[in-house]
């Protein structure tokens, strides 16, 4: 870790916990996962169901850590002396600030060659582009004859035929017996594949075996059978072990299953959909067919009656039944259009009645008198109302008037200018004044100045 120029000199104080949570960060960020292999010791299983252990050599031992939810997927029980291949994280206990690591995955040191190499073929191979999905066929939706190459006698081949009799029975299941363990098996194995892909006679390849250890899936892991593989001219499914044994041959085929029952059911197609899709389209098939019967014979109904109306006799009735039938119409139109012209005669002598000038001028001079009435009544109501708002003003008006206050005894005085008076400040002695009062005015002269 570089010291930073800028705090030469300066004190920086950690606390144990901020320390080892620091060198935490820099262990797990610098150092990556990584694969040791040591024996166990001082191993003890928690009650949560983590273990803890150390990994020791000749020189030196490590603490390690290993989770309940990681050590429930092995498939060994690993103890004190046993020797072991770990894939780990390196980490620190912040607690007490000891170095240990958190082991993700764990296996018998026997099988470590084994994995190393695995790792290797599948890097390799990868590389050169055998694991793309681009180069992936797709099986066919019905094969004719699918070979299995496996062990005549294992449970593989047991499970693949049960599931093909149930399943879809129309697909012929061919044997190719190999040996799928041993020194043996790969040279085999590769050796079937190579002359059922050039033989022509199937549709499909599985390559299977049941479960086992990485030893016992060796022959499935060499490059041989992976080239061989990739090489066919048929499309091959791999189905090697159990649900999570991966094998190299399960990348390098076309298709993957987890169990070899599960690769007959993904190569086979279901024959029970099939009756039920067939018996459907059949049912479709005679309602199509009814249906088409019965609008050929709608048609043809139609055509036989066509016909009918088509024959001498047949049209000549129809053309007198015609002719009868306009004949009554024109009799009754006849009829009504007699009708409605004495009906408008009636209603045009009535209107040129009632539009007569006597009966108009008689009509005009109700309407005239009528009128006046109501322009009389109207008068003598707005003349009405003008008085009464005459006599509402005046009465307000004299309310106000500074006359009415005068005959109180109340004067109003008034300069020579005619101006009212205000202030006693407005006058000065010798200035005339009029005083007007309730009943006319008086004129006044001041003789003093005025006194406050």
């Amino acid at each position: 870790m570089a010291l930073d120029p800028s705090a030469v000199g300066a004190r920086r104080v950690l606390t144990p916990s901020a320390l080892n949570r620091l060198v935490r960060e820099l262990i797990e960020g610098a150092l990556p996962m990584a694969w040791i292999e040591g024996e166990v010791c001082n191993f003890v299983r928690a009650a949560s169901g983590h273990w803890y252990f150390s990994l020791k050599d000749a020189a030196a031992e490590v603490r390690c850590a290993m989770f309940a939810r990681e050590n429930a997927r092995l498939r060994f029980q690993p103890g004190n002396g046993v020797r072991v291949l770990a894939r780990a994280r390196v980490s620190l206990y912040e607690p007490r600030g000891s170095f240990q690591l958190i082991v993700e995955t764990m296996e018998d040191a026997g099988e470590g060659a084994l994995r190393r190499a695995f790792e290797l073929l599948k890097a390799k191979l990868q590389a050169e582009g055998l694991f793309d999905e681009t180069r992936k066929r797709r099986l066919p939706v019905f094969p004719r004859r699918l070979g299995v190459v496996t062990s005549a006698s294992g449970a593989a081949v047991r499970d693949v035929l049960s599931v093909a009799r149930r399943r879809f029975a129309l697909t012929e299941i061919e044997v190719l017996p190999v040996l799928v363990q041993g020194s043996e098996a790969p040279a085999q194995i590769a050796s079937m594949v190579h002359k059922a892909a050039n033989a022509g006679r199937y549709d499909v390849l599985l390559v299977t075996r049941g479960g086992g250890s990485l030893e016992d899936l060796a022959a499935f892991n060499d490059e041989r059978v992976a080239r061989m593989i990739a090489a066919s001219a048929v499309p091959v499914v791999s189905a090697v072990g159990h649900e999570i044994d991966f094998s190299i041959c399960d990348f390098v085929a076309d298709l993957r299953a987890p169990t070899p029952s599960a690769a007959a059911e993904l190569i086979l197609p279901d024959g029970d959909a099939l009756a039920r899709t067939l018996a459907h389209l059949e049912a479709r098939s005679r309602q199509a067919w009814s249906r088409h019967l019965q609008a050929v014979m709608q048609r043809l109904d139609h055509a036989c009656a066509r016909l009918n109306a088509q024959h001498p006799g047949r049209r000549l009735a129809l053309g007198r039944d015609r002719m009868l039938a306009l004949r009554e119409r024109l009799l009754r139109s006849e009829a009504l259009v007699r009708e409605r012209a004495l009906a408008r005669t009636a209603t045009a002598h009535d209107r040129l009645f009632f539009r007569h000038p006597a009966g108009r001028l008689e009509q005009l001079e109700r309407r005239g008198a009528d009128l006046g009435r109501r322009l009389e009544a109207a008068w003598q109501r707005a003349r009405e109302r003008r008085r009464q708002r005459l006599v509402e003003l005046a009465r307000a008006l004299h309310a106000i008037s500074p006359l009415d206050v005068l005959k109180r005894g109340y004067a109003i005085l008034f300069d020579e200018s005619g101006t009212v008076l205000r202030s006693v400040h407005d006058t000065r002695p010798g200035t005339t004044l009029r005083a007007r009062l309730a009943d006319g005015e008086l004129p006044l002269r001041v003789e003093q100045p005025p006194r406050q």
